[in-house]
């Protein structure tokens, strides 16, 4: 597969799939949590609090480890694991822009003040399951 078809490929899954895990590392252990994904070309996006582990986690290592795009239909599904660095975002265009009615539960309204984006920039992306081997996508 073509570095573009593999960049397709993942673009794909990652347009395909919003719910994935995201691991921190905390005290030199990884710590994972389910969390919905947004993406623009694959940079992911995931809107949360800032009083949560995950924020305080970020702040002390950035690196994270994100899986997306099981199904669990069968053995074969593909899915991307994809390592990078996280970042804290408070940019209010962000968060207008990630905000939606179901996040009420945990956070009031996109204005809150307690509301953040953590922006997930790739440095590796791996699809898994993909008719063979998996194949690394280097960035």
């Amino acid at each position: 597969m073509s570095n573009q078809e593999l960049k397709d490929r993942v673009s794909q899954i990652l347009g395909e799939s919003k719910v994935g895990t995201l691991a921190t590392v905390e005290g030199n252990k990884p710590h994972s949590r389910y969390m919905t994904f947004f993406n623009d070309e694959l940079t992911l996006y995931t809107p949360t609090s800032k009083e949560t582990y995950k924020a305080e986690e970020i702040e002390k290592n950035p690196h994270v480890h994100i899986l997306l795009g099981y199904e669990g239909e069968g053995v074969g599904d593909a899915y991307v694991e994809i390592q990078g660095k996280a970042t804290i975002k408070e940019d209010q265009t962000l968060k207008d822009r990630f905000w939606n009615e179901k996040m009420k539960k945990w956070i009031s309204t996109p204005e809150d003040p307690d509301y953040i984006i953590l922006e997930i920039k790739p440095e590796t992306i791996r699809l898994m399951n993909d008719h063979g081997e998996p194949e690394t996508l280097e960035l």
